[in-house]
């Protein structure tokens, strides 16, 4: 679908240069000597660069509406991890390296993911928000020391460092963002 160049918002992808770029952030700017245009700054989503274009109203681009399937995560198998689609039952493998080493550590036997698709094709992979994490080893408890707002060292099921609460020992569930691998809360 065509749009015009000043009709960018942030978050929408676009076909720009024979790419997929998605907009980060767009500035609209009405100079005193010619015409209005949008400033965008673009992201691929394909190898990561950033690039920022001016588009002027006159401008159209081409925008791409991604498909995004709900997926259920399986099993490692060599460099690939494998995920089924919870409607049609079928399989596919991503790579490790395309996933990323900093959200497979927070993959789990059967969660639910979402990948998005441009023409069949795997561009994107989004994580629930929280994840449930046991702690495998921290510091011991201090008796007295709840009161004080410093968090302590702790190592998760999942074998990523979490900084959690001093009152908090071994066994206990615990709530990690996924997007900053941060404690949120005790799990209940």
């Amino acid at each position: 679908m065509k749009i015009n160049g000043n009709a960018i918002k942030p978050g929408m992808v676009i076909q720009h240069d024979g790419g997929l770029w998605v907009a980060v952030k767009t500035a609209h700017v009405k100079p005193g000597k010619g015409g209005a245009f949008a400033q965008v700054e673009l992201k691929n989503l394909i190898t990561g660069s950033k690039l920022n274009e001016r588009f002027r109203s006159d401008d159209t681009v081409e925008r791409v509406t991604l498909e995004q399937k709900d997926y259920s995560y399986l099993y490692e198998q060599g460099d690939s991890l494998v995920f089924m689609d919870q409607n049609t039952y079928e399989q596919i493998e991503l790579q490790k390296d395309w996933v990323g080493e900093e959200r497979i550590a927070f993959l789990q036997d059967g969660m639910q993911v979402v990948i998005e698709f441009h023409e069949e094709r795997p561009i994107g992979l989004t994580l629930p928000e929280q994840v449930v994490l046991e702690v495998v080893e921290t510091e011991p408890t201090i008796k007295g020391q709840t009161a004080s707002s410093s968090y302590k060292p702790s190592v998760a099921s999942n074998g990523m460092r979490v900084m959690i609460p001093p009152y908090m020992s071994a066994g206990e569930k615990i709530i990690v963002d996924t997007t900053t691998g941060e404690y949120v809360r005790r799990a209940d």
